[in-house]
């Protein structure tokens, strides 16, 4: 009975991420031997592409990629994702191609998609840790195309801590971002002055660069907040307003701006913020920033944490604590008790000691939250997990199985916000057990007004079948297919990918090997 109610919650409408996919020929990925793809999503009343957020697979990117608010600030912008998976080049080091292979796509996807501007428009690009360096990288090679640049939880410009481990590629004598808007976010409970300080120095090296900075207070290396969120939506908005005129980009000059102090643990009184000719503190201490309005919110950001005490968060498995191991880069790291259905799983967290091996009284007043970081996952309720395939299907290696989840505590008035991830393996395929075979009836073209098509799947183990979109204008509603709004410039026909999967019961059956049908809409 458990079973059926957790597949009839799994059935729920979800939308549909990206519209079109294109492969990326000439690269072969390590992780997959094949071509890495990439997929984009435009807003569906998007009548004119005005800016692109460029990212590559790694961690915290999808959760900032899916999440509504974020869509919802770049529908109102006019702007589209790329996300490339696998990643094609943490460094952004031309030599190795990267830049031939990123000016193709844009070509490939103008001419698939039916919006041409593609081909030109301007880009965002962001990444997170070992991806951080890369969007650094991207605008000094993109100079005249580069709107501004996002490095989450991540590295400084020409930074000596690379977040991939390796020594940075050298710009050159006169390569460089001036007057391209970057900000660089550092979580607390990740904090490290040696990822801070060269942030700063590169302002003073090149002061005519506009780097802003925000300490994520109140939350560590791997979460997304509703707040970090709201944050990055305010920059991009800002960096629309100030930068970029019917596709022209204007080079800013950080005298126009305001400067604030660099974050600092405990300190309350803080030199006032101000414009930058204005500025009363040390100016080599301090970031820039846009106006008063975002370098204002800068230190509202700031003051949410200061004086408060320190709050943690443990996982339990079955009543018992899951194992915290401070030197592991993940912390926590589960392999998943498994209800009958071999997917299905419960975790818990809760407020902990230091140690997360015991309950603590020391906590806030709020109800910790459990989300998804990243991975083929889906939640139902705030302990109920299920391993659910998506796009990268099992072709991924490194995260085709590998899930992450983080719990956040926003905090009170008492104490700081807290959040801890957690990192669960499921084998990457069942190879125990009985072998079976998916039968999942072939898709014909259809028409552009039609609303839902019927799935039709079918296992010989019994199994049910679920699906995934890959990739085109719909999403998944049960065993049916159900067409999403179509951007309006888009050029018919336009094709979609379904995926029939079923991953099978560890020493019952075997994964299946996937099916996927395409088909147009015309």
């Amino acid at each position: 009975m458990l079973l059926i109610m957790f597949q009839s919650l799994l059935m729920k409408t979800t939308a549909q991420d990206y519209q079109w996919c294109v492969s990326i020929d000439g690269y072969t990925s390590t992780e997959t031997n094949s071509n890495p793809e990439a997929f984009l999503w435009i807003p569906s009343d998007c009548n004119k592409v005005r800016g692109i957020i460029l990212s590559q697979q790694n961690m915290s990117e999808e959760p900032i990629l899916n999440n509504i608010k974020f869509r919802k600030t770049l529908q109102e912008l006019g702007y589209g994702i790329i996300w490339i998976a696998p990643s094609i080049d943490q460094e952004w080091n031309i030599q190795k191609g990267c830049q031939k292979l990123f000016e193709k796509m844009m070509n490939d996807f103008a001419n698939k998609s039916g919006y041409n501007e593609l081909s030109t428009v301007p880009i965002i690009p962001i990444g997170h840790s070992a991806m951080a360096t890369f969007p650094w990288n991207f605008a000094a090679w993109n100079n005249d195309r580069t709107l501004a640049i996002i490095s989450y939880h991540g590295d400084a410009p020409c930074t000596n801590l690379t977040g991939f481990g390796r020594e940075n590629i050298e710009w050159g004598r006169t390569r460089n971002i001036d007057g391209i808007p970057g900000l660089m976010i550092e979580g607390e409970w990740e904090w490290w002055e040696a990822r801070v300080n060269p942030a700063l120095s590169f302002r003073m090296k090149y002061p005519d660069s506009c780097i802003s900075f925000l300490c994520d207070a109140g939350h560590g290396h791997f979460d997304v907040s509703d707040e970090v969120i709201d944050y990055m939506c305010m920059f991009l908005k800002k960096a629309d307003h100030y930068r970029l005129n019917d596709n022209e980009l204007r080079k800013l000059n950080p005298t126009d701006g305001w400067l604030a102090e660099r974050w600092n643990t405990n300190t309350i009184n803080r030199p006032h913020t101000a414009l930058y000719t204005e500025y009363k503190g040390d100016k080599h201490d301090a970031f820039w920033y846009f106006d008063k309005d975002i370098a204002l919110a800068t230190e509202r950001y700031y003051a949410r944490s200061l004086g408060k005490k320190i709050q943690y968060i443990g996982y339990k498995q079955r009543a018992k604590f899951v194992t915290y191991n401070p030197s592991n880069h993940a912390e926590i790291i589960l392999s998943p008790i498994l209800h009958k259905d071999g997917r299905t799983f419960n975790i818990s967290a809760v407020y902990s000691d230091s140690t997360r091996s015991k309950l603590s009284s020391e906590h806030s007043s709020v109800k910790i939250k459990t989300r998804l970081i990243n991975g083929p996952a889906i939640q139902i309720n705030d302990t109920t997990f299920c391993l659910d395939l998506y796009r990268i299907g099992l072709n991924n290696h490194r995260r085709s199985t590998d899930i992450w989840l983080q719990a956040i505590s926003d905090g009170d008035s008492y104490y700081k916000g807290t959040a801890q991830q957690i990192n669960i393996h499921f084998p990457y395929r069942i190879t125990d057990g009985k072998r079976k075979s998916i039968y999942f009836e072939s898709l014909q073209d259809v028409k552009r007004n039609t609303k839902a098509i019927s799935l039709k799947g079918k296992s010989d183990s019994g199994l049910p079948v679920c699906y995934y979109v890959k990739y085109g204008p719909a999403h998944i509603n049960g065993n049916h297919l159900v067409i999403d709004n179509i951007p309006p410039k888009t050029k018919y026909p336009i094709e979609i990918s379904v995926v029939a999967w079923q991953y099978g019961i560890n020493g019952k059956y075997q994964t299946a090997e996937n099916v996927e049908h395409k088909f147009l809409i015309k």
